[in-house]
């Protein structure tokens, strides 16, 4: 399993499960849940047995990986460090990993919910991303992209360098406006 600790990890937090609450239904040790979320190996049975205890269940399908839990989590590292242009560049990435798929394959990149970002413009910016992707072969969003934490209550620049000029409403994509969420959509451009 690639990723097998972001898997069990956002299951759990998309089911509002705490892990010791998780370890009581599934029944394993929450020292178990614990040691798997932190990347430690566990077979298949195992990560089976949580997931279904989170009400979902595991399917095999060919997708480079869960690349929306990826791209939140190298964006949170790289304003944790005040670097604005690589997390710029992860959210690049992931518009370009949706944009090479197609289907259920799209679909699938973003149907974890990501940990937050611990910034609520980037973790709005991410969820209309992925909307906005997905509206674009009429796929249906998953949950966690429509949830009132993803969106701002006033509208706010997506602001890479301090030169950037705001753009106006009517350039912005829909699935950002909502949000309020100020972008350019050139800046999904990939360079």
């Amino acid at each position: 399993m690639a990723n097998a600790a972001s898997l069990v990890r956002a299951s759990r937090r998309a089911s509002k499960q705490t892990q010791l609450a998780l370890a009581a239904k599934a029944q394993v040790y929450q020292s178990a849940i614990s040691r798997i979320e932190n990347g430690r190996h566990a077979d298949f049975e195992t990560i089976d047995r949580l997931i279904r205890a989170t009400g979902n269940h595991l399917a095999v399908a060919p997708t480079p990986t869960d690349i929306a839990v990826i791209a939140a989590t190298s964006i949170a590292a790289q304003l944790a460090r005040g670097d604005n242009d690589r997390a710029l560049r992860a959210l690049i990435q992931l518009n370009d990993a949706l944009n090479d798929e197609h289907g259920l394959r799209r679909a699938l990149i973003a149907l974890l919910e990501p940990a937050t970002t611990g910034h609520p413009v980037w973790d709005a910016a991410i969820a209309a991303l992925v909307e906005w992707r997905l509206n674009a072969e009429h796929i249906p969003s998953p949950e966690w992209v429509t949830q009132p934490a993803r969106s701002l209550s006033k509208p706010k620049f997506l602001r890479v360098h301090a030169a950037d000029p705001v753009p106006p409403p009517s350039a912005v994509p829909s699935e950002f406006l909502v949000r309020n969420v100020l972008v350019w959509p050139e800046t999904f451009a990939s360079v």
